[in-house]
């Protein structure tokens, strides 16, 4: 009860938050869905049905990570002197956060349920003149179990990890006032060396798997060639790595702007960009990885009559929006946590263009960065699929 409490009194921001949640989980779970009713449909291409599984773990793993940013920015579940004194500690702001993600996440299930049935004809007859028939697999049974299964991923994922990330959170004593300051510098992440070698182990991995295969060198859903799946491992590691780089190549970026006689802005810029180096840099990573895959394979299938089917645009849409999502929700909550900076900043006497010109100068050296990375990455990762 007190889960739906604070979601119908919820900021219009954080209820936006979560509808695109909602949507997210629909969108998962009706390639899921799809998945299932192409492979009761088609039982002799049972290589090509676990092709299509293998793509859904990508927009699975893209909404969970951004489930769990909305869980981390949802205000309800923060830690206030006053939810201490009722008894929600730590533990249970972990099992709100999880029934609320589990609320989103299961109406979006819903949601890719009946449109699901819908199309395949089980309501009210065939829509489209039967256009999608063929991979939603019409007229065969469905077993009910693994409609139940397949529909529960994305809500107990998501439910399990924003619960989890909210219990693992640093929270406030119950004692101490909420204006506590931490007065040491953020420690340097320490992953970059780990991401670069991930990074060049799934380029590796890729090349490697590309030596001498036939068919398509990037098997996409709705394409049947029969190609090695080492190809979808090596993207995975090099998303991976990025993701472990993220945060190091940020913190570099924030040493980077204070270099060479700062002046203020420069400074309060790479001092602000360093202490949130984790929680920007992790999610750039991923965007990082996600635009660099999309680079490859729009170079490998530039030309073709039909490159990609529907099933595989809305897989792209849904890994695109939910990392972007995911990057722009680790904004705000970067925001969020700089408020007292920024008015004590303002206390002082510096007048408010100081920290937009500093908020500007973050955004460029980053996208001065990370864009050279992702098209270097890129064109390194479809070198070895397209000669």
């Amino acid at each position: 009860m007190l889960a739906l409490r604070l979601t119908r009194g919820a900021h219009p921001l954080v209820l936006m938050r979560r509808l695109l949640l909602a949507a997210a989980s629909a969108g998962v779970g009706f390639l899921l869905l799809c998945t299932l009713g192409y492979a009761s449909g088609h039982p002799a291409h049972s290589s090509s049905s676990v092709l299509r599984l293998l793509w859904c773990a990508v927009p699975l793993a893209a909404t969970v990570r951004f489930a769990v940013a909305v869980a981390l920015t949802d205000p309800g579940t923060r830690p206030r002197p006053g939810l201490f004194a009722a008894g929600l500690g730590p533990a249970r702001l972990g099992v709100l956060a999880a029934v609320s993600t589990a609320v989103s996440t299961t109406l979006g299930s819903l949601v890719a349920l009946l449109l699901f049935l819908h199309l395949r004809g089980d309501l009210t007859g065939l829509p489209f003149d039967g256009g999608a028939a063929g991979f939603l697999g019409a007229g065969t049974p469905l077993p009910v179990a693994a409609v139940l299964m397949l529909l529960s991923l994305a809500p107990l994922a998501s439910a399990a990890a924003g619960g989890l990330a909210l219990r693992s959170r640093p929270s406030t004593a119950p004692g101490a006032p909420e204006t506590a300051e931490l007065l040491t510098p953020a420690p340097a992440p320490t992953g970059l060396p780990w991401g670069v070698a991930l990074t060049a182990a799934g380029l590796a991995v890729e090349a490697y798997a590309s030596r001498g295969s036939a068919g398509d060198p990037l098997p996409l859903p709705g394409k049947l060639e029969s190609t090695p799946a080492s190809v979808l491992v090596g993207w995975t590691l090099t998303a991976i790595g990025l993701a472990m780089a993220g945060p190091g190549l940020a913190h570099l970026c924030g040493r980077l702007l204070q270099a060479v006689r700062p002046g203020a802005v420069r400074l309060l810029a790479g001092r602000v960009l360093m202490d949130e180096a984790v929680r920007i840099g992790r999610p750039l990573g991923v965007v990082c990885a996600v635009l660099s895959g999309m680079i490859a394979a729009s170079v490998l299938y530039t030309g073709e009559p039909r490159a990609v089917g529907p099933l595989t645009t809305l897989g792209a849409v849904l890994v695109l929006g939910c990392t972007t999502a995911t990057l722009l929700t680790s904004a705000v909550e970067a925001k969020q946590s700089r408020v007292r900076v920024a008015e004590t900043v303002l206390r002082l006497g510096a007048p408010v263009s100081v920290l937009r010109r500093a908020t500007a100068l973050r955004v460029l050296v980053l996208l001065v960065v990370f864009a050279p990375l992702t098209w270097v990455i890129a064109r390194l990762a479809a070198l070895p699929l397209t000669g």
